[in-house]
């Protein structure tokens, strides 16, 4: 995302000597995407970044997966997995479970009250959308505010950490990419910028405003990252904190983007998803279904029509309102509705009557579609609606 900041103290040219108030150098610092062919940000660290004394293995959550098979579309009952009493011994990094997967993108959820490890995931960008609560999330670019709403976006390798705070517990969806996620192509500029079209711009993205130092020495980061071709996790010992960048500038770094700042595109009968979309990764979109006026045609059918999935899998997860399309099938807050591709799928029985001459949908949800097929993680078998395969029909096996 070619969108530059500059936070902190940094030398008037790149690459040169940036000296202490004591005379010494800061060590520069290159954080960038695809070698040196992408977007990328120079730190200015007090003590060398790559100084280490100390790994060892982190054992992961379980991130094995199971097969959609026989295929069926399923929903899965997110708010089940984390009962109260488990919310202050659960941390946003080390509690994530893992709902649903594939070489492309991981799918997780936690609720939790309780600081996090450092942490950098070095196998891609993460989004983690924050459903309810607030957390300060400290990172080595500096500080983010986020709150119910909010995507936090994390570049590849970013150290950060998770601190929840306020009344409720945070609960936090996240989307882990196997590569890179930024705006879609067609709504920027050949030189990065958001064109008039788009329905969000550079105004709604929140980055640090000012460095953020810590004091520490022997200080552990969690570190997810590729074994073989698997992914495995190691802790990282550091003889001094990482948080001792004294500035920074570039266009890559962490943000925050409130869903509520998404500004959707209708039209007079009822727009395809494309239209409500909001990032894109490798094999996969993230889209926002907000708030909005629907169709004004006289004879428009608000709801979506049926529709085959050919080439995607469409979760859909619900964070708010009342979505029209799901009445009837027991989605509610909290809720995913996963739709296999090879599977036809559309509104509940009912629905599509129900919505006629409604003029606004009161409805929250983040919905990722893949490209390639999904598989089941420990999360949600943990957590599925059995009967959901057959509200469309009223019955189901043997019966």
């Amino acid at each position: 995302m070619a969108y530059y900041r500059q936070v902190g103290s940094v030398p008037p040219k790149r690459h040169t000597q940036h000296r202490r108030p004591d005379g010494g150098l800061y060590y520069e610092e290159l954080m960038g995407e695809e070698g040196f062919s992408s977007d990328s940000s120079l730190l200015y660290h007090r003590g060398v970044p790559s100084a280490i004394v100390d790994a060892r293995v982190w054992d992961l959550p379980d991130l094995s997966t199971t097969p959609n098979h026989p295929l069926k579309p399923r929903h899965l009952k997110l708010h089940d997995l984390f009962p109260k009493e488990t919310w202050a011994e659960t941390d946003v990094v080390t509690g994530r479970r893992l709902v649903l997967g594939n070489g492309d993108v991981r799918l997780s959820y936690v609720v939790s009250t309780k600081d996090s490890p450092l942490y950098r995931n070095a196998t891609g960008d993460e989004i983690v959308y924050v459903e309810s609560g607030q957390a300060t999330v400290e990172t080595v670019f500096g500080s983010l505010e986020a709150t119910a709403g909010d995507y936090v976006f994390l570049p590849m390798s970013t150290t950060h950490r998770w601190l929840p705070h306020g009344d409720g517990p945070l609960r936090a969806y996240a989307i882990e990419a196997g590569s890179h996620i930024a705006p879609p192509k067609r709504y920027l500029s050949r030189y990065g910028q958001f064109l008039e079209h788009a329905p969000y711009c550079e105004r709604d993205l929140h980055g640090p405003a000012e460095p953020l130092m810590r004091e520490g020495t022997d200080v552990a980061v969690y570190v997810k990252h590729r074994v073989g071709g698997a992914i495995g996790g190691s802790v990282l010992v550091y003889p001094e904190h990482p948080f001792d960048v004294v500035g920074w500038d570039g266009c890559l770094y962490p943000f925050t983007f409130s869903v509520h700042d998404f500004e959707p595109i209708t039209g007079r009968v009822h727009q395809p998803p494309p239209v409500h979309q909001a990032f894109e990764g490798n094999n996969f979109v993230i889209c926002n279904f907000v708030p909005r006026k629907v169709d004004y045609h006289p004879l428009s059918v608000p709801v979506p029509y049926y529709h085959s999935n050919v080439d995607s899998d469409e979760i859909m997860f619900y964070c708010g309102g009342d979505y029209e399309a799901r009445k009837g099938s027991g989605i509610g807050q909290g809720s995913i509705s996963w739709h296999p591709g090879g599977h036809s799928h559309g509104p509940q029985p009912g629905a599509v009557e129900k919505s006629l001459g409604a003029e606004f949908f009161d409805e929250l949800a983040v919905m990722v579609d893949t490209f390639r097929p999904l598989e089941l993680g420990e999360g949600a078998l943990a957590c599925e609606d059995s009967n959901y395969a057959w509200t469309w029909s009223g019955r189901g096996p043997g019966r």
